[in-house]
C-alpha cells in the first residue's frame, strides 16, 4: 500500500469503519474506556428548569363560576386553554394565551360539586335530590336565592348539603379528564379540589392537589365543608389518604388578605394555643401559600411595612371574603404573608416549631376557565367579568346578596391581573412538580415570567456572581429558595448568590431586593426591605432610599417601551444586619419597570375615559419563597 493511499480521505474512513465494527463486536467503545462522563449534566440531580402553571382555576362546576356565567366551559376547554389553543369565551371573543402553561390544576369547589351545570341539563339523577328540585325551580328566576345557599354553606357548614353519588360521579370524571389531557414531559395536569371553607365570611379557603394518578385519587373523594369547616379536620383527612394509599398530598392556603385576621393566627381554629404537634402539621401538609391571586395581593400591607415603597400593592382591605366584616388593624398581622413569616418565628420559639415556614407561589382563581394572569390579556374572574366597555363598574359580588355585604362588594377595577406560579423542577411531570412544591422550591409572580434563582450559603463571594454556571454553584455550595440555613461556628455571615432574568416577552427589571425578618432575644419581630441589585446608574440618596426607575408608559397608547430598566440582574449579598443569635428569614422581590396596567388596555380597546380613582399603571413583581437561618 502506497503513502498517498494511506493518507487519504478514503482510507481514513474504511478505517474508522472497521475499529467501530471491532468495538460493537467487542461491546466495547471509545468511550466506555475513558473514565467518567464527557457531559458535566449526565449525573445532575438538581432542577435547571423553571415550569409555569396555575394552581387554583374554577370551571363550570364550581357553583359560583356557573352562576356567574361560566356556563360552557368545563374541565377539559381549561386544560385546552392553558396548553396554548384558541377558546371562544363568554362574550363570544376568540381567547388564547401569549405563551401556553406547563402546568394546570382545575380546582372546582367541592361543595354541590357540578350541581348547576346538572340542573342547566336537566339531569334526571340529579334531580331526584330534593334540594336539587328546589334549587331548579329557583334557577331561571332567582338564581342569586341558589348563590345566595352556596354562600351561606360555605359560612356555616351546619346549613351545606350533599348528593355523595352525584358528586362523586363527577369527581371521577374530573379525574378522567386530567388523565386525558396528562401528557408528560409536555403538559402537566395535577388532580385537585377547593376545600371552601369561609366561616363567618373569613377566607380559609385552601386548594388541595395530590401528587398521584387515578388510581389512588380514586380511592378518595374531596373533603368539602359540608364535612368541616375547621383547617385540622381537613389536615385529618389529608393524612388519611396518604396512609390509606402511600398517596402524596397538600393544600395550599388561598390569598389570605380577606380572612379576617384567621388565616395565619397565633390560635387554633376552635381558640386554642397552638401546640409543637399543630405546627408540624400544618407546616408538613401545606408547605406553600398562594400570596397573589386576581382578589388582591396578600405580600403585605402598608399599615404592617409603613417604610416599604413597594407595599401597597393591588390592596384589598376593605372586608373579609364574605364581604360582610369590615377590616380592624390588629387582622392586618393575621391576614398578610410577610407577617406571618415573623410570626412563625415567634410560635417557633415558643413550641420549637414553625407552622408558617412556608413557600410561595402566585395563582389566579379565575372562574372562567381561562387561566391568564397577562395585563393585556386580562379575562375576568367571572365570565360577567369578561373584556367589555362596562365591566370596570360591575361589582365582584364576593358573599352572596345580602344588604350588609353590598357596601362591602369591590368594583371590577379592583381586579388584579395576577398570578401565576413557578416551580424549580427536574421535568415536567406531576411526581416532579409536586415534589418541588413540597420542598417549597417555588415563587410567584404577578403575571409576568421572569426567571429568578435565589441561594443561601457561606462562602458565596462576589465574583460568583460572574460565574456562567450560577445553578451549579449555588446547589453546590447553599441552599435554594425553600431552605433552612444552619448555624455555622465562628462569626460567619450568610451570603446571598441572586439572578433575576427579565421574561423574554416582557419588561426590563427596576430592581431585586432582599426582604429580611427577624426575632431578637426579647421575642420581638422587625423587619428591612434591601435593595441589592438594580438597573442604570442610580445612587442611593443619604437616607438610603433608590430613586425611582423612571416611567415609559403611554397610557393612551397603553403601550410602554424597554428603553429604562435591565435584563438581567445578579448580585451576591451579604446581610450588614446580621446576628448569628437571632433567627431570621431571607426572600426575594423583583420589581418590574413600570408598564401598563389592564384598566389601561381596557381603555385603549374600546376607547373609553377611566375615572380618576382607577390605577392604570403598575409594576409587577416576582416574591421568591423564603430561606430561613435557623440558630
Amino acid at each position: 500500500m502506497n503513502y498517498h493511499y494511506r493518507h487519504s480521505v478514503a482510507y481514513k474512513f474504511i478505517v474508522s469503519i472497521f475499529y467501530l465494527v471491532c468495538n460493537m463486536m467487542t461491546g466495547i467503545s471509545h468511550a466506555e474506556s475513558v473514565q467518567g462522563s464527557y457531559s458535566p449534566y449526565a449525573n445532575e440531580d438538581f432542577p435547571r428548569q423553571v415550569y409555569w402553571g396555575d394552581t387554583h382555576l374554577h370551571s363550570n362546576l364550581s357553583v359560583d363560576a356557573n352562576m356567574m356565567g361560566n356556563i360552557k366551559l368545563g374541565p377539559a376547554d381549561a386544560y385546552r386553554f392553558a396548553r396554548g389553543e384558541t377558546i371562544t369565551a363568554h362574550n363570544g371573543m376568540p381567547v388564547r394565551l401569549q405563551r401556553p402553561l406547563d402546568f394546570l390544576v382545575v380546582s372546582d369547589h367541592a361543595e354541590y360539586l357540578g350541581w348547576i351545570k346538572g340542573l342547566r341539563n336537566k339531569d334526571k339523577w340529579l334531580l331526584q335530590n330534593t334540594t336539587a328540585q328546589e334549587w331548579e325551580k329557583l334557577l331561571d328566576d332567582f338564581p342569586f336565592k341558589i348563590f345566595d345557599e352556596f354562600a351561606q354553606t360555605v359560612f356555616n357548614s351546619e346549613k351545606g348539603k350533599t348528593f355523595f353519588h352525584w358528586e362523586k360521579n363527577i369527581w371521577h370524571k374530573q379525574i378522567e379528564t386530567a388523565e386525558i389531557f396528562y401528557e408528560p414531559g409536555k403538559f402537566t395536569t395535577l388532580i385537585g379540589y377547593e376545600w371552601s371553607s369561609t366561616p363567618g365570611g373569613d377566607n380559609l379557603h385552601r386548594v388541595v392537589i395530590y401528587g398521584d394518578g387515578e388510581e389512588k385519587v380514586r380511592q378518595t373523594f374531596p373533603f368539602s365543608t359540608v364535612d368541616s369547616s375547621n383547617p385540622e379536620d381537613l389536615w385529618d383527612y389529608l393524612e388519611k389518604y396518604q396512609k390509606k394509599t402511600d398517596g402524596k398530598v397538600l393544600a395550599i392556603p388561598h390569598n389570605s388578605n380577606g380572612s379576617g385576621g384567621r388565616m395565619f393566627s397565633d390560635k387554633t381554629y376552635n381558640g386554642e394555643h397552638l401546640t409543637r404537634k399543630y405546627a408540624e402539621v400544618r407546616s408538613r401538609l401545606e408547605p406553600i401559600v398562594e400570596v397573589t391571586q386576581y382578589k388582591g395581593d396578600s405580600e403585605t400591607h402598608p399599615y404592617l411595612s409603613p417604610v416599604d415603597e413597594f407595599a401597597d400593592y393591588e390592596t384589598w382591605d376593605k372586608a373579609n371574603l364574605g364581604a360582610n366584616k369590615p377590616i380592624e388593624p390588629w387582622m392586618f398581622r393575621h391576614n398578610y404573608v410577610r407577617s406571618a413569616l415573623k410570626l412563625g418565628l415567634q410560635i417557633e420559639s415558643q413550641t420549637n416549631y414553625n407552622p408558617y415556614r412556608f413557600g410561595m407561589i402566585g395563582s389566579t382563581d379565575a372562574h372562567t376557565s381561562l387561566a391568564t394572569a397577562d395585563e393585556n390579556n386580562f379575562l375576568g374572574k367571572f365570565a360577567s367579568n369578561e373584556p367589555s366597555p362596562d365591566r370596570i363598574s360591575v361589582g365582584s359580588l364576593v358573599g352572596g346578596v345580602s344588604e350588609a355585604n353590598l357596601k362591602n362588594t369591590q368594583p371590577d377595577w379592583k381586579l388584579a391581573a395576577s398570578g401565576y406560579a413557578a416551580v424549580w423542577a427536574t421535568e415536567n411531570t406531576r411526581e416532579a412538580i409536586f415534589d418541588a412544591m413540597k420542598r417549597r422550591e417555588t415563587y410567584a409572580t404577578t403575571g409576568p415570567r421572569m426567571v429568578v434563582r435565589f441561594f443561601g450559603g457561606w462562602t458565596f463571594d462576589k465574583e460568583d456572581m460572574n460565574q456562567p454556571d450560577i445553578a451549579k454553584l449555588g446547589y453546590g455550595q447553599g441552599v435554594p429558595m425553600g431552605g433552612v440555613l444552619e448555624r455555622r461556628k465562628g462569626k460567619q455571615v450568610p451570603r446571598f448568590l441572586i439572578t433575576a432574568l427579565k421574561d423574554p416577552d416582557g419588561a426590563n427589571l427596576d430592581r431585586v431586593q432582599v426582604i429580611k425578618g427577624w426575632l431578637d432575644k426579647k421575642g420581638n419581630t422587625h423587619e428591612k426591605v434591601y435593595d441589592v441589585s438594580w438597573s442604570g446608574d442610580r445612587k442611593k440618596n443619604e437616607k438610603g432610599k433608590l430613586p425611582a426607575v423612571g416611567n415609559t408608559v403611554d397610557i393612551g397608547e397603553a403601550s410602554y417601551t424597554n428603553s429604562i430598566g435591565a435584563v438581567q440582574l445578579t448580585t451576591v449579598w451579604e446581610d450588614p444586619d446580621f446576628n448569628a443569635d437571632e433567627s431570621a428569614f431571607y426572600y426575594v422581590r423583583v420589581i418590574e419597570i413600570p408598564t401598563p396596567r389592564w384598566t389601561a388596555y381596557d381603555a385603549k380597546f374600546f376607547n373609553i375615559d377611566m375615572p380618576d380613582e382607577v390605577p392604570m399603571v403598575t409594576q409587577d413583581r416576582a416574591y421568591t419563597s423564603p430561606i430561613w437561618y435557623q440558630p
